[in-house]
């Protein structure tokens, strides 16, 4: 039975122009045709690197395996995939393919299956997953379990909720209240450390949707394996603010300040470091000087506004990394370890050497820093210096994709240029943090950052199963002769037709 499913929906893309692939022995048939192929279509051309004999059962030997990887991840780099119009020629030519090669196609499959052919319609109904996991993390200990609980609520789902353990007030508090106000059979809060929740894992769920760190996320990987459940994971990485060409430095110094210092530093999208000219960084050490000043005064530990380091663990790390950077303090202040604020003071180049200063900024750090091996999560500022627009866009493609990218620039076209060549979770232009409070955008990673996405309808998306369905009328039945066999050439001509008039009309067609 020949399957065949084409719906391009009201999808409006396109695609640029690659060749097809030849197979041994199809160059003499070609020159007996022409330059025209088997639906006496012109032909489109060839690529030197797609006239290549097709060997092998699978027909990429494995020990080609990784050069093939290599040549289309370096073609995505180049960005060719991208343009509109490439992604339609490409439709088309798969189209094409399905077209020029229907016999070959019908061959093979009643060999493999005895496949046939038929046309239908289809909907989407959306349906709960069923029972899901929520594991929140201690920056934001109460936004990241209510927001994809709303969203499991809203999808039908019932919840099992684990808060993090590190935030004990707020985890007690989840455990006390969510009883009184929802349905204990329905949503359940458990509380508990690292072992309750390696515990937990080992039940098999039907989501299975977290926050946190990368290093917890390979974790929560392996344990859904086993019975195969599907994850969302909103992770993190070192997310770049990109400062370039005409800017208003004032202003994107509040901007920066802001993003960068909230909650301490603690945001998984917040600016992990800062890439800039020096002509640029020189102008701007003063105005966020000036910012800092204004914004948490010059003790911010008398600050209301100045919130604290998690605890004692999470200061040591920002303590360690700090003392193991190359760069130059240049911005910060000393460290009260009893309170775990982060205070800021004038320092002398003579007082660099102190372990910690936060809110900091430095400045000379390379590449190779400690800064830059990991994320900072902490009022941590390091600022890399580079030469041209081209120069940063290649830094960041260097790096894992991030959980969001930021650019400052006056210039619209910096702004564009950075967008159209790089990849993030989420995308700002001069400002930060603010995307991921829209509702109609969704959150969520790429890559090392994350995968799946919420907030808004996205979120009611990922607790939700689309379920393909067709509801047929008896009505029809006269019509239904052409798919019932003995098949000949008076059937598959009227479902040739049948394509055509779908696919004309970009609707769905599926030929069984």
């Amino acid at each position: 039975m020949l399957e065949v499913q084409i719906d391009f929906g009201e999808a409006d893309i396109e695609m640029d122009q690659f060749g097809d692939v030849q197979e041994e022995g199809e160059e003499e048939e070609e020159e007996e045709k022409g330059d025209r192929g088997r639906s006496g279509q012109p032909r489109r051309p060839r690529q030197p690197q797609q006239q290549r004999t097709l060997r092998h059962m699978g027909w990429i030997e494995m020990a080609s395996q990784s050069e093939v990887i290599d040549r289309l991840r370096a073609t995505f780099r180049s960005g060719v995939t991208i343009p509109e119009q490439f992604r339609m020629t490409h439709l088309q030519n798969l189209l094409s393919l399905v077209e020029e090669n229907e016999q070959l196609i019908q061959d093979a499959l009643h060999k493999d299956l005895h496949k046939a052919t038929r046309m239908d319609d289809c909907f989407i109904r959306r349906e709960p997953l069923g029972v899901v996991l929520i594991i929140g993390a201690w920056n934001y200990p109460l936004h990241l379990i209510l927001l994809p609980l709303v969203a499991a609520i809203a999808a039908g789902n019932c919840a099992v909720l684990k808060p993090s353990e590190i935030c004990q007030a707020t985890e007690q508090l989840l455990a006390e209240l969510l009883p009184k106000y929802l349905s204990q059979d329905c949503y359940a809060v458990l509380c508990g450390g690292a072992e309750d929740t390696k515990s937990l894992l080992k039940n098999k769920f039907d989501h299975i949707f977290y926050t946190g760190s990368q290093a917890v996320a390979r974790s929560i990987l392996l344990a859904a394996a086993p019975h195969l459940t599907p994850v969302t994971l909103e992770l993190g990485g070192k997310s770049p603010c990109f400062i370039y060409g005409r800017i208003d430095i004032q202003k994107a110094a509040k901007r920066l300040c802001w993003s960068k210092f909230f909650n301490t530093g603690q945001s998984c999208v917040a600016p992990d470091y800062l890439l800039c000219t020096a002509q640029t960084r020189d102008a701007l050490l003063p105005a966020l000087q000036e910012t800092l000043q204004t914004f948490y005064g010059l003790d911010p530990g008398a600050s209301p506004d100045m919130g604290r380091i998690v605890n004692q663990r999470h200061w040591r790390r920002l303590v360690d990394m700090l003392g193991k950077s190359k760069g130059k303090v240049v911005i910060g202040g000393d460290s009260r370890e009893e309170d775990r604020y982060i205070v800021l003071v004038d320092v002398q180049e003579s007082d660099v050497s102190m372990v910690f200063l936060a809110p900091t900024v430095l400045v000379d750090v390379q590449e190779s820093d400690a800064l830059m091996q990991e994320e900072i999560f902490g009022p941590i500022l390091p600022i890399l210096t580079i030469e041209s627009l081209e120069e940063g866009i290649d830094y960041i493609n260097r790096q894992e994709k991030p959980l969001a990218l930021y650019v400052f620039s006056d210039e619209t076209s910096v702004v564009t240029t950075v967008l159209n060549n790089t990849s993030s979770g989420g995308f700002c232009g001069n400002d930060g943090i603010v995307h991921m409070a829209l509702p109609g955008l969704p959150f969520g990673g790429v890559g090392a950052s994350g995968m799946g996405s919420y907030h808004g309808r996205w979120g009611f998306e990922t607790f939700s199963h689309r379920r393909g369905c067709m509801n047929r009328s008896w009505l029809l039945e006269r019509v239904n002769v052409l798919r019932y066999p003995p098949y000949s050439d008076y059937n598959l001509g009227w479902l040739r037709w049948a394509t055509t008039f779908k696919k004309n009309s970009w609707g769905g067609c599926s030929v069984m």
